[in-house]
């Protein structure tokens, strides 16, 4: 996975200040560096600094997780979310794994939930056969530099949501099954099984979306590399995005 310490202040600190303030944020590029932990457990002592400084940190992550996911009028919204629930569940971080495993999957189940609340009716999704095209149509508007990245979004969308989630981890953040395992409290085999699975609906989705073969083979032959161009875009830093 890429160094989870690294971050994009730019992006970041444009939205931190609707958690901590101002002041906090012009203050980050001064701090010592601390661990995650350190940082987690200041903040929820009441130390606003601890908090900007670890949106700073992970915002980029967290902004790519809800990128193609929820639509742009409620994505700062399940970000904002996403970091005060680290702060409300006092012991669940302790340390054992990293920061950004716990983060995504809080950030999980914020998309549950915010999705959950769309229900008309008492029965819950099943995100396994629901995808977020039939949650919600509205197409997404990440810049995307080629076709073949625009055709890769739409298809992860189509398809149900919990493989898009995997997929995307492993696409975005380059993430081992382990790892995704981890985040989406799964068994290691089932990670790997919901992986290849994913894979597969992605192709058939590529080709119901798609008849021009030659922009068909050329995004399915290369699907992580043309995930990868698009990690910049995603996260809001980068205008377009390049294999």
């Amino acid at each position: 996975m890429a160094q989870e310490s690294q971050s994009s202040p730019r992006a970041s600190q444009g939205h931190a200040h609707l958690l901590f303030g101002r002041t906090d944020c012009a203050n980050l590029a001064t701090m010592t560096p601390r661990s995650d932990r350190e940082l987690l457990q200041s903040w929820r002592a009441g130390d606003r600094s601890s908090g900007s400084e670890l949106f700073a940190r992970y915002y980029d992550i967290v902004a790519r997780f809800f990128a193609n996911k929820v639509s742009d009028e409620h994505r700062q919204e399940l970000i904002q979310r996403t970091f005060l629930a680290c702060v409300e569940a006092r012991d669940r971080f302790r340390g054992d794994s990293k920061f950004s495993t716990y983060l995504l999957g809080i950030a999980l189940r914020q998309v549950y939930k915010h999705y959950d609340r769309k229900r008309r009716d008492a029965k819950r999704f099943d995100y396994q056969t629901v995808s977020v095209a039939a949650l919600d149509p509205s197409p997404s508007r990440i810049i995307a530099a080629h076709d073949e990245q625009r055709l890769l979004l739409q298809a992860l969308r189509s398809i149900p949501l919990d493989y898009q989630v995997i997929l995307e981890l492993v696409y975005w953040e380059g993430m081992t099954a382990a790892g995704a395992a981890e985040v989406l409290s799964l068994p290691l085999g089932t990670s790997k099984t919901r992986i290849r699975r994913g894979r597969q609906l992605v192709e058939r989705e590529l080709a119901a979306l798609e008849s021009r073969a030659p922009l068909l083979e050329s995004t399915a032959t290369d699907l992580e590399g043309w995930a990868r161009g698009l990690r910049g875009a995603l996260a809001g830093d980068d205008p377009k995005a390049s294999p």
